[in-house]
């Protein structure tokens, strides 16, 4: 019977003789990923080529059949009884072992056992808050109290989760690790510890109040400084505010979002405020003198200059919103709107057509709104 002559190891992962070890190592990744059975299911030939890639792996990423491979060929490799009791052509050898130290890098450390593992500190979840102010209340700037519900640690137990005088053992199922590992074909993956929660140990006796957990539900109240200019949308970071986190691993943040509610006579453009202003069409003639309200609480005198036209805006410099974190105040937009009188006196009436005449006996906009 002809002997077969068996395929280069360099060759199946595509590597020079002086590829390092790093190269061999993502050089198998790319291979192995393309020819895996569970990525061809029923593939024969997919089948064989992954046996090559898994047997030139075993023997290129070892360094002493490495060398003698490179010094005497196969026949290096089948030297001694079993081939330095390494990879069986027959079948996948250690195939769980070579994807673990291969793959678990990428995945997170996914693949292979979890022998030797420590329960990873998780840090907790990032909660959300929201609260309502008045236009007033941003402009001034206050504390506000807000409740809210968290995860914290049981109030019996202090987070061991054991009845008072009971203690804490190894657990069973994940020896300590806090994961545990199912196989699926030829791969493996790593999940949390079911029965311990990723803890790596269980209690003898859970604690009553919160089940063996540690933690449970409490409703917290804190005063949450708001700064004078805040703005809808704009949200306050609490550090530590949030729920509390698994095996030491520290709180979650509490994020407040502020909304500023709509005013009855106020809108707001970034740190300016804008008030509708009324005047008569005398004044808008002949200019003259209004006050209108600030946000303060105040009141403050315009000048109408003449000639205002219906639209116009008036600015009062500094008498808007304070500038959140800066020094200064937006200003105050008068938006000038002038009064037409729906009822008009006789004596009005007769005025207005004396005006119409001096304009060149044109109706005016007021005479032609007045007109039965």
């Amino acid at each position: 019977m002809p002997t077969v002559m068996k395929e280069d190891y360099y060759e199946i992962l595509g590597v020079s003789r002086t590829s390092s070890q790093t190269e061999i190592k993502s050089a198998f990744r790319r291979a192995a990923m393309k020819c895996h059975p569970d990525l061809h299911p029923g593939d024969k030939q997919a089948e064989e080529q992954f046996k090559k890639v898994n047997e030139a792996f075993s023997i290129l990423s070892d360094p002493q059949k490495k060398q003698m491979y490179d010094q005497y060929g196969h026949d290096g490799v089948n030297m001694g009884a079993g081939g330095f009791g390494g990879f069986n052509a027959s079948g996948f050898g250690d195939v769980g072992d070579i994807f673990s130290s291969v793959f678990g890098d990428i995945f997170g450390g996914g693949f292979g056992s979890a022998r030797g593992g420590k329960p990873r500190a998780r840090r907790g979840e990032d909660l959300k808050s929201d609260v309502d102010i008045t236009l007033e209340e941003a402009f001034d700037g206050l504390e506000k109290e807000i409740s809210y519900t968290r995860v914290d640690r049981c109030s019996v137990c202090g987070g061991s989760g054991a009845e008072e005088g009971s203690s804490t053992k190894t657990c069973r199922s994940c020896n300590g690790s806090g994961t545990v590992v199912y196989q699926q074909g030829f791969f493996s993956m790593r999940q949390t510890c079911p029965d311990c929660g990723g803890k790596g140990t269980v209690v003898e006796k859970p604690c009553k109040k919160c089940r063996g957990s540690g933690v449970e539900r409490v409703k917290e109240k804190i005063t949450v400084k708001i700064p004078s200019g805040v703005r809808s949308g704009i949200t306050l970071r609490i550090s530590n505010g949030g729920d509390i986190g698994q095996n030491g691993g520290g709180y979650g943040d509490l994020y407040v979002e502020v909304h500023v509610k709509n005013h009855k006579i106020f809108e707001r453009d970034g740190d300016d405020l804008i008030l509708d202003g009324y005047i008569t069409y005398p004044q808008a003639v002949l200019g003259g003198s209004i006050k209108v309200p600030t946000i303060e609480g105040k009141e403050i005198e315009v000048t109408i200059p003449k000639g205002t036209q219906f639209g116009e805006v008036l600015k009062m410099q500094g008498c808007g919103m304070p500038k959140l974190g800066k020094k200064g105040f937006g200003d105050l937009l008068i938006r000038v709107q002038i009064e037409v009188p729906k009822k008009p006196t006789a004596r009005q009436k007769e005025l207005l057509e004396e005006l119409a005449k001096e304009t060149g006996g044109k109706k005016s906009f007021f005479e032609k709104l007045f007109e039965k």
